[in-house]
């Protein structure tokens, strides 16, 4: 349901083929009359009216309702009630109606702690991130119906801009999935680098440059790390220049693309390593979010780089104890080969600042310590500077993608230390690992406003997050944030 439509009444008219109330823990039945209102009151003295969130009740109206059936969605604790909850009662519903399709009406609901903008936009988002399936590859995968338009009662014009671009980025969010989830056989740096040419149009010029290319650039440490794979590196270049940009600003997106990650050298053990095909998901979330914000031709420029590579073994690998050159010149010991993501966003930093972006944000899903500390909720976010850091938290908390700050302090300095060259890689002390990297990134990160994300826990989902992320893999994560960064830094 990627392409779904959207409408907006200001009443609970017309004949969707289902109607959708919430209900709060609170309440004993939705908002609604007639012969629906002792229908649905009835249901609530059978105890089957519950209002917890992401349960769902459907009701098969005979007649009482223009709609053919009504959901009761449940949203939890109405004062506990925020985007996210919307979202979670959204997919609920959308994942409810798989098997039936057509068109969904849903009521805003004005007494609700969120403006019937904010409810909107939730909405369309949880509908269409909720009935994402990763089984795409399957030889006889039972698709469903998908929900062909969305009605949303009791909004305006306001609202349905709103809706209308929580669609079109949700379809960009779904894009990133399917490359996050693609087998690494069929996505490597090269398919990679493919589907983002694919993507070029008049406002978005987009660029791959080749393994000689990248060496031309003096680009020692994303041409080490692919350089034992048969399937050669690229460094994607997508530009995005509106027509009238509101400010001189330039927004450098950089991102992580390891197509797959056996460790190098440093080999992963065996168990799920086959996840490791998603450790391209922060280059698959700037390339959307780019595109997104293109589709939405949002005033601000945007230039894009994503470092793509496969970190393999074989004769060629590069080696603990090697000693690697940069582009901007600053040389890297390598004490561990699976700390590669940060020996390529390197590069990529130094590039994007070299082609004119003012402000630099990284996305990758590069330390296990921050999934360790954050879960699969949260990202971690490090900021050179304070009011960029700023933005970056604004635009996280309203887009959905969540992202919470870290400290940088010169004296972590010492964790990247080296006694052979400029810096090291990785430690032996297990202690302030995304610490580590970042203040490794801080390095290459050049003159100007800088952030980095490590989105290792919510990039990529070994299981249901119980909410409106509920199939494993591919979560899109970094797509909301950046469009919603765009339209800040835009307006």
């Amino acid at each position: 349901m990627d392409d779904v439509a959207i409408e907006v009444s200001g009443t609970g008219g017309g004949s969707p083929d289902a109607l959708v109330l919430v209900l709060a823990e609170d309440d004993s039945t939705p908002r609604s009359d007639g012969e629906l209102e002792q229908q649905l009151r009835g249901l609530a003295e059978d105890g089957e009216l519950r209002g917890e969130l992401g349960r769902t009740v459907v009701l098969h109206t005979d007649g009482g309702s223009t709609a053919r059936r009504v959901v009761v969605a449940g949203i939890g604790k109405r004062a506990e009630v925020d985007a996210d909850a919307v979202r979670t009662a959204a997919a609920a519903v959308a994942r409810r109606l798989r098997d039936v399709g057509g068109t969904l009406g849903w009521t805003l609901d004005d007494s609700l702690p969120l403006s019937l903008a904010e409810q909107a936009r939730a909405v369309i988002e949880g509908a269409v991130l909720g009935a994402y399936s990763p089984g795409r590859w399957k030889t006889e995968e039972r698709g469903g119906k998908p929900i062909g338009k969305i009605v949303l009662y009791g909004g305006d014009n306001g609202v349905g801009d709103t809706a209308g671009r929580a669609a079109t980025v949700s379809k960009w969010v779904n894009w990133a999935r399917d490359l996050a989830n693609s087998p690494p056989n069929e996505l490597t740096p090269e398919g990679l680098a493919k589907r983002a040419v694919d993507l070029a149009g008049s406002n978005l010029q987009v660029t791959a440059l080749d393994p000689q290319q990248i060496d031309e650039l003096g680009m020692g440490a994303l041409s080490a790390v692919g350089r034992a794979s048969v399937n050669g590196p690229r460094l994607i270049v997508l530009r995005y220049e509106p027509p009238r940009a509101k400010r001189d600003a330039v927004i450098g997106l950089v991102g992580k693309a390891i197509t797959f990650d056996a460790g190098g050298i440093s080999l992963k053990p065996a168990l799920k390593m086959y996840d490791m095909k998603g450790d391209m998901a922060g280059g698959a979330a700037v390339i959307a979010g780019t595109a997104a914000a293109a589709e939405l031709e949002l005033p601000v420029r945007i230039l894009t780089v994503v470092a793509a590579a496969e970190n393999l073994v074989s004769g060629d690998s590069f080696r603990p104890g090697d000693i690697l050159r940069a582009a901007n010149g600053k040389t890297i010991e390598i004490t561990n080969t699976d700390a590669e993501g940060r020996l390529v966003l390197a590069d990529a930093l130094w590039y994007a600042r070299k082609e004119g972006a003012t402000h630099v944000l990284d996305f990758a899903t590069l330390t296990g310590a921050m999934e360790v500390a954050l879960g699969d909720l949260y990202a971690g976010l490090f900021a050179n500077d304070d009011a960029w850091r700023d933005d970056i938290l604004a635009a996280a908390q309203t887009s959905g993608d969540h992202t919470w700050p870290f400290p940088l302090h010169r004296r972590y300095r010492r964790y990247v230390d080296s006694s052979y060259a400029d810096m090291k890689n990785s430690s032996e002390l297990r202690q302030a690992g995304a610490v580590l990297a970042a203040e490794f990134l801080k390095e290459f990160s050049g003159e100007g406003p800088w952030g980095h994300i490590d989105m290792a826990g919510p990039g990529f989902l070994e299981r249901s997050r119980g909410d409106y992320y509920t199939q494993r893999g591919g979560t899109g994560y970094g797509v909301r944030l950046i469009v919603e960064l765009a339209r800040r830094l835009g307006a």
